[in-house]
């Protein structure tokens, strides 16, 4: 698997993100820049140009007519994906860490940072489609202040008004938007901050990935969890390979401790385990640093990860990986 290496950005990633089809990988990172890459051959398309601090995270809608961002200037923002303008600017009184769409793009969910005083927020704002974006509501639709530990990564679920965050302690639990409640929680699910939380195709169980090492499949109805992937390395990210088997997950030494440790004790790869079995299959070597931020082709036929080099690596899965038989002699009908 050749990799296209995509160099647009001048410091560590922090999130990348395909669009519904697939055609599109939106990429952003601490030099305050968003880009946005044709996947089949990473050529840049365009860049969204306004924030002033690092872009912790971007989520497209599925009709790729919106994208929203998330920023260290404490501000979400809504961008025109075709122009590349911004929309529309909301403002609060700390940094914006995660912004995810909800399944049919009529709402985004957004953490801001607890800082200063300022408590952790969960905010759900209605994003208004009419005309061309710029008429949105100032004021969420709803708002809430997780109790206990503070929230770092969240997603809507496919039940209304119920998302599912993970925690700084660790924890994953679901939270009803409209009142604030925390439904479910598993305290347990990780000893260490949950630093990724993926969605599968369908939503129906979604993939977390903490700094205790692990990773681990959850049901998104009440929270059991499935499958867990033990690792050796901290890990960053965790993303999910549609009509395969298997997970992906990325990660490596924090950067301050990189120095000392050789590339082959940094674990700076992506590494493959098989979703079923919770064993490590393969693993593809590339970054000069720590993997941030994984993300898979919607179609499965590709994955990118973004490092801390600042390099996002773009592979095609060869054709061996179609052909490979992941459950031995065992045909799955699908």
């Amino acid at each position: 698997m050749r990799p296209i290496l995509l160099q647009g950005h001048e410091r560590s990633l922090t999130q990348i993100k395909f669009n519904a089809d697939g055609d599109l990988l939106f990429t952003c990172s601490k030099d305050n820049v968003i880009n946005v890459w044709f996947s089949h051959n990473g050529e840049r398309l365009g860049t969204y140009e306004g924030n002033n601090g690092t872009v912790w995270t971007v989520d497209v809608d599925p009709l790729s007519k919106f994208l929203v961002s998330g920023a260290a200037d404490n501000t979400l923002r809504l961008w025109s994906v075709s122009t590349g303008k911004c929309l529309y600017t909301w403002e609060f009184p700390t940094a914006v860490k995660r912004v995810a769409f909800n399944d049919k793009g009529t709402q985004v969910v957004c953490i801001t940072e607890q800082r200063m005083g300022h408590q952790c927020a969960i905010r759900v704002f209605e994003i208004n489609a009419e005309g061309d974006g710029t008429k949105q509501s100032k004021e969420p639709l709803y708002m809430f202040n997780p109790i206990g530990s503070k929230a770092t990564v969240c997603a809507f679920t496919l039940t209304p008004n119920v998302v599912i965050t993970g925690h700084e302690s660790g924890k994953v639990a679901l939270f009803n938007v409209k009142t604030g409640e925390e439904i479910d929680s598993n305290e347990r699910a990780h000893s260490d901050v949950v630093t990724d939380l993926q969605m599968s195709k369908d939503w129906t169980y979604c993939i977390t990935s903490s700094k205790d090492k692990a990773a681990r499949i959850h049901d998104t109805k009440n929270l059991m969890v499935i499958k867990t992937f033990n690792t050796e390395t901290p890990l960053n990210s965790a993303a999910l390979a549609p009509n395969r088997p298997f997970v992906l997950l990325g990660g490596g030494q924090e950067a301050m401790s990189v120095t000392t440790t050789s590339l082959r004790q940094g674990k700076f790869e992506t590494r493959f385990w098989h979703k079923v079995f919770e064993e490590e299959v393969g693993r593809v070597k590339g970054h000069f640093g720590p993997i941030n931020t994984i993300a898979v082709h919607p179609a499965g036929t590709s994955y990118a990860s973004g490092g801390e080099d600042g390099f996002v690596r773009v592979h095609h899965f060869d054709d061996s990986y179609f052909k490979a038989k992941p459950y031995g002699d065992l045909e799955i009908i699908e």
